[in-house]
C-alpha cells in the first residue's frame, strides 16, 4: 500500500468490508464536498452515484475533510462500507467511467475497521495558490485567487510565523463556525513566490471553517503593504473575527494531503495541485 498508483493485475479483490479510497477534484463548479438536499450538487453526491453503479448499492462515504464551494481537492481520503468485493480495476476505473471529468478516483484499497477518514486523521494540509499579475488569468481564473497587487512573499512569511503552534484562532473563522472549541494546532506555514504564483502551504492538527481562507486575506493584506506585519498577531490575539479583515476567495485552496498513523499504510503522492508539483515545495 506504499504507492498511489494502483496495481490492476493484482488479483487481489477489495470490499466485503471497509475500503478506503483517494480521489482528487476540481471543485469549482460544485457547492462544496457534502450531498446536498437543496438542488444544488457537492462532490460527495457524485462519489456515492458513481461507486453505487460499481458496487450495485447504494454507498455513503464519509471524507478527510469538508470543503467549501469552489475549493477543490488534489488528496482527499474517504472511507465507505460494502459487503461486496470487486477488483481494484473495477473500483477505480469502473468509478470514473460514472464520474464527470472533474472528480478522479486516483487509489482504492481495503483497511481495518477501526479506519476513519475523519477522525483516525492527525492532521491535514492545504495550499493557497494566488496569481500575484496586475491583469486576470483566463485559463487558470478557477483554479487560483487572482490579486493585482504586489504582493511581498517573504514579508507574508514571516508575519505568518506568529501563528505556529496552538492557539485560539477565534480570529480566523467564520461566524458561523460550528467547532466547539476555536482552539488548532499550525504544524508549518509557509509562503513562497513562484514566479507569479504566491503559494501559502499550512498544516495543522484540523481547521476551523474558513480558518485557511480568512488566514490568506489577511497574509495578502500584509503582502500588498496594507497592514504592518505585526497585525497577523494582533488579529489572532483580538480573538475577534470582525477584526481579521476580509475572507479571500475560495478558487485558490486546494486540499492537498491527509496525515494518518503509519499503521494504516495510507500511500503518499506528490503534493498539489498539479501545476505547481514540479516546483518541490
Amino acid at each position: 500500500m506504499s504507492s498511489l498508483y494502483p496495481d490492476f493485475s493484482s488479483p487481489e479483490l477489495v470490499g466485503s468490508g471497509r475500503v478506503v479510497l483517494i480521489l482528487e477534484y476540481d471543485g469549482s463548479c460544485y457547492h462544496g464536498w457534502q450531498a446536498q438536499k437543496t438542488g444544488v450538487i457537492g462532490v460527495q453526491q457524485r462519489l456515492q452515484e458513481a461507486l453505487a453503479c460499481v458496487a450495485g448499492h447504494s454507498v455513503e462515504v464519509v471524507c478527510a475533510g469538508r470543503t467549501d464551494a469552489g475549493v477543490h481537492g488534489s488528496y482527499q481520503v474517504v472511507h465507505f462500507d460494502t459487503e461486496v468485493l470487486r477488483t481494484t480495476k473495477s473500483w477505480v476505473m469502473g468509478a470514473n467511467a460514472n464520474l464527470p471529468d472533474d472528480i478522479s478516483v486516483l487509489w482504492v484499497s481495503n483497511i481495518s475497521a477501526d479506519f476513519h477518514a475523519r477522525f483516525t486523521a492527525v492532521a491535514r494540509r492545504y495550499r493557497y495558490v494566488i496569481y500575484n499579475h496586475p491583469v486576470r488569468p483566463a485559463g487558470m481564473r478557477k483554479s487560483v485567487t487572482w490579486n493585482y497587487r504586489p504582493l511581498d512573499a517573504d514579508k507574508m512569511h514571516s508575519a505568518a510565523q506568529c501563528l505556529i503552534g496552538e492557539h485560539d484562532f477565534t480570529s480566523y473563522r467564520a461566524v458561523g463556525c460550528q467547532s466547539k472549541t476555536p482552539f488548532r494546532c499550525v504544524e508549518h506555514l509557509r509562503v513562497k513566490r513562484l514566479g507569479n504564483l504566491v503559494v501559502i502551504d499550512i498544516q495543522a492538527n484540523a481547521f476551523l471553517h474558513h480558518m485557511v481562507r480568512n488566514i490568506a486575506g489577511v497574509l495578502m493584506t500584509v503582502g500588498a503593504g496594507k497592514a504592518p506585519e505585526s497585525w497577523v498577531q494582533q488579529v489572532l490575539q483580538a480573538k475577534d473575527r470582525t477584526q481579521g479583515g476580509v475572507t479571500a476567495h475560495p478558487y485558490g485552496l486546494y486540499l492537498v494531503d491527509v496525515i494518518y498513523p503509519s499503521i494504516y499504510q495510507i500511500p503518499k503522492w506528490s503534493t498539489g495541485p498539479a501545476f505547481i508539483d514540479a516546483f518541490n515545495l
